[in-house]
């Protein structure tokens, strides 16, 4: 591992959770329409956003957490045709990483590993992913935020861990050891069923500094209340691709895990590059 650059060391010092808490509570509060459409714009300008794809117009939101959140007009992200064993991207980003699951261990930059318990700390029988495949999909701030089903199946489970904020961004990914173990996350895991039968899919939700808010959506949760360090089972929820799935409040990173019985009959049909939700990325070959 080479040095840490200065901007990284020094935060080691800096209040990262205190830091994205107060960050949430700016990017929420309401100021007068005219002062609040000129700061979204000026956001919008600076990040490249596509202002068309919004549900809303620019003036329709009322704080810069609630545009940074936004919904897409309908139609925007039409999902691929189902064939064997698709699974489609579940989020608008870029592919980081890929591979393959071998003895617990995925590579997070540069050959530097994390591991596949520790990642879905808190959900059953994380061994189901091993010699399964993993692709890392990291979110700027200019891209769509949120997340969405990847697959036609059955939901098994959901988890969160409370876990640090370091940022998720190239220089941390080739920096900090096991930076999506470290960091917090909230994690959806679901069976596949009918042409997805023998797979598993999770997704992880890796949250970063300024990025506390990793969420599930409701519907997920069976009434229940994610917890900060834990997880529950979800007694066979169908789910279909292209459902919300959660939402990211400012931006990070989803790590897609493809595992079960058939993961060595699945391959990627996109493994670099910029993705789109709806986009499929791999089925069996």
């Amino acid at each position: 591992m080479s040095a840490w650059p200065l901007s990284l060391s020094l935060l080691r010092f800096y209040p990262k959770k205190m830091g994205s808490a107060l960050a949430g509570w700016l990017m929420s509060r309401h100021f007068p329409k005219t002062i609040q459409e000129l700061l979204l714009r000026s956001f919008a300008n600076h990040y490249g956003i596509d202002l068309d794809a919004a549900e809303k117009s620019i003036g329709e939101y009322k704080s810069l957490q609630d545009f940074f959140t936004r919904r897409l007009k309908p139609g925007m992200r039409p999902q691929e045709q189902m064939v064997p064993g698709a699974i489609n991207c579940p989020v608008d980003g870029q592919i980081i990483a890929h591979g393959r699951i071998q003895e617990g261990t995925l590579i997070q930059a540069k050959g530097m590993p994390y591991g596949l318990a520790e990642l879905l700390k808190y959900i059953p029988s994380a061994e189901r992913f091993e010699n399964g495949h993993f692709i890392t999909l990291y979110l700027s701030p200019k891209d769509y935020h949120r997340i969405h089903v990847p697959i036609e199946g059955m939901v098994q489970a959901v988890s969160r861990v409370e876990g640090e904020l370091w940022p998720v961004n190239n220089v941390s990914t080739a920096h900090v050891p096991k930076l999506y173990e470290r960091n917090r996350r909230a994690t959806w895991l679901a069976e596949g069923s009918g042409q997805n039968h023998g797979l598993l899919v999770a997704c992880v939700l890796v949250g970063a500094t300024h990025v506390g808010g990793c969420i599930i959506d409701d519907r997920w949760l069976n009434g229940n209340k994610l917890p900060k360090n834990a997880g529950f089972a979800i007694d066979n929820l169908p789910c279909n691709p292209g459902e919300e799935l959660g939402v990211f409040q400012f931006g990070s990173t989803v790590i897609l895990l493809i595992g079960g019985e058939r993961a060595d009959n699945w391959k990627p049909t996109k493994s670099e590059g910029i993705v789109k939700v709806g986009q499929r990325i791999g089925e069996f070959r």
